[in-house]
């Protein structure tokens, strides 16, 4: 064992989901290093602990995990459990935490990031509970990488992570587990694999778009293997370091491929597309594009057509900037809602306190409580069991539910990689405006209320403030502005857009066109693209 001496690096800063930084920042001495040390001292040590370690194959994934069971044993763990080949999804490494009963996990991802030499790396801490580390956790981490002085890590030969079973790290056990089997074997006990099996022999057909990424395995065994979609159901379906040039993120400007083939006359029945590390969805019926904050309402009201859920659900959760549709349900079914910031570990709580079984974000990401994060493969299991129980496809589902709860028109323009100080300026003079705006008319639009988003969790009483920007006009409409924490260059600003059509008229319009008068105030209110010198948003979901 080594003790290694090490001075503090600026910038390891975890944010939503861990710390992400570009591939050679990782790469460079003491990096990874300081971070993982880091974070083992802020939970207290990893001594006599369990472990689960994986990710989502991108590069350098495989020599992280490496450095990280060294530096483990040097610290006195007990055992880590590894995905063979240092694979693991993220819901299948929140699955083995808790099916393991281990202490936490290191999820070596950047997400939807894009992969490669020169692209993103990232590093996350989950806790016992399966999901990401509290913001209390994150702060520890990042102020013990400012006073880090050595770290630990054993001097030994690399582990051999291509073939299952046990083998020893100094006095360390290195558990090699096959990264799919039982991810796909608890996906068997929520869905009717019988009644999927079915869909398929009847010849319903599907493409699921993995995009180069860690789900192509998962995909694989349990929509072909398990439940005998054919062949090539699945494309790109094997994970490549720099996802084959892709970017893999699950929206219809990334995943263009999918997004073509499903808004042909002749498209499959049901399309889906998943992201690096397997916690994101994309749905599509032919010709229909479904949006996340519409998924997770769908799937609310129609959550007891799936053996999993069949006794109800307990609550409902969403992120502030998720659009209101699965409010409507929730009232409708008697059901508790909640609003959380961005995040997925704002869950952890409700879920772990029983309050919720179904909670989702705009981001393309849903999930329930059957492990603690985001899971895109769920979700397009969960699509395929309500259209087999319904007998209805995607079309006829979105159309009987928009008649019944209306529809919240909703999209989110990126605008990405703009000045760091730019993005501070403009929302730091929108927040010196928020308390003068109620009460004025912009763009036709009159504003109902505005202010910063701030949340109090509900089971510890935390509070998490400067969440977003809210901005509600009279009749429900709204935009909310928020900076990304998941990007790795520059600042990203999100602005949210939603309007409330009640039906029965109006539930059929193009969703840009819909939103054009909320575009308009927003321009005006806060000055994106004339501040910034953008003609428009970078992407738009």
């Amino acid at each position: 064992m080594n003790t290694i001496a090490t001075t503090p690096i600026d910038g390891q800063k975890p944010g939503t989901s861990g710390l992400r930084k570009k591939t050679p920042v990782f790469m460079g001495p003491h990096y990874l290093e300081n971070f993982v040390q880091a974070t083992f001292d802020a939970i207290g040590g990893v001594a006599g602990k369990t472990l689960v370690l994986g990710g989502d194959g991108r590069y350098f994934g495989a020599e992280a995990a490496q450095v990280i069971l060294k530096m483990a044993a040097a610290n006195g763990a007990a055992r880590v459990i590894v995905g063979q080949g240092a694979w693991l999804s993220t819901p299948a490494a929140s699955n083995l935490i808790r099916q393991r009963e281990a202490d936490g996990g290191l999820i070596l991802s950047a997400s939807h990031n894009p992969g490669g030499p020169n692209e993103d790396f990232g590093v996350k801490y989950n806790m016992a509970n399966g999901g990401p580390a509290p913001e209390a956790v994150t702060a520890a981490i990042h102020a013990r990488t400012l006073e880090i002085t050595e770290y630990a890590k054993l001097q030994a030969p690399d582990v051999n992570l291509t073939a299952i079973g046990e083998s020893h790290l100094g006095p360390m056990v290195v558990e090699v587990v096959d990264p799919v089997m039982a991810y796909a074997d608890l996906m068997e006990t929520l869905f009717d694999f019988k009644a999927l099996r079915g869909l398929f022999h009847e010849g319903f057909t599907m493409r699921m778009d993995s995009m180069c990424a860690i789900t192509g395995p998962y995909a694989v065994e349990i929509l072909e293997n398990r439940l005998g979609a054919p062949e090539g159901t699945v494309t790109h379906e094997q994970p490549l370091p720099d996802f084959g040039g892709m970017h893999p993120d699950p929206n219809p400007t990334w995943a263009h491929e999918l997004m073509s083939e499903m808004m042909a006359e002749d498209g499959p029945d049901f399309g889906a597309a998943s992201d690096g590390d397997g916690d994101r969805n994309m749905i599509l019926g032919r010709q229909v594009y479904v949006s996340p904050s519409d998924s997770l309402a769908v799937l609310a009201a129609n959550a007891h057509l799936v053996p999993g859920y069949k006794d109800g659900l307990k609550g409902v959760a969403r992120s502030m900037p998720t659009s209101a549709a699965v409010d409507r349900v929730a009232a409708a079914m008697g059901l508790d809602c909640y609003e959380t910031p961005t995040g997925w570990k704002f869950f952890g709580n409700l879920m772990d306190a029983g309050r919720v079984s179904l909670c989702g974000e705009e981001s393309f990401g849903t999930g329930s409580d059957h492990v603690r994060e985001k899971d895109g493969l769920w979700a397009v299991l969960m699509w395929l069991n309500i259209i087999a129980a319904r007998g209805q496809g995607v079309a006829e589902i979105m159309a009987d539910h928009f008649a019944r709860f209306g529809r919240n028109y909703y999209s989110r323009h990126d605008y990405e990689a703009l000045p760091v100080a730019m993005a501070d300026a403009m929302l730091g003079d929108l927040r010196d405006r928020l308390a003068d705006l109620p009460g004025q008319a912009v763009e036709g639009l009159r504003i109902e209320t505005a202010d910063e988003f701030s949340y109090t969790d509900p089971v510890d009483g935390s509070v998490s403030a400067q969440q977003g920007f809210r901005i509600l006009f009279e009749g429900g409409s709204r935009v909310v502005l928020r900076l990304s924490g998941t990007g790795t260059e520059g600042a990203t600003l999100r602005v949210y857009l939603e309007r409330f059509a009640p039906g029965p008229d109006g539930l059929d319009l193009d969703p840009q066109q819909a939103l054009a008068p909320i575009i308009a105030a927003t321009e005006a209110l806060v000055g994106i693209r004339a501040r910034s010198g953008r003609k428009g948003p970078d992407v738009i979901t």
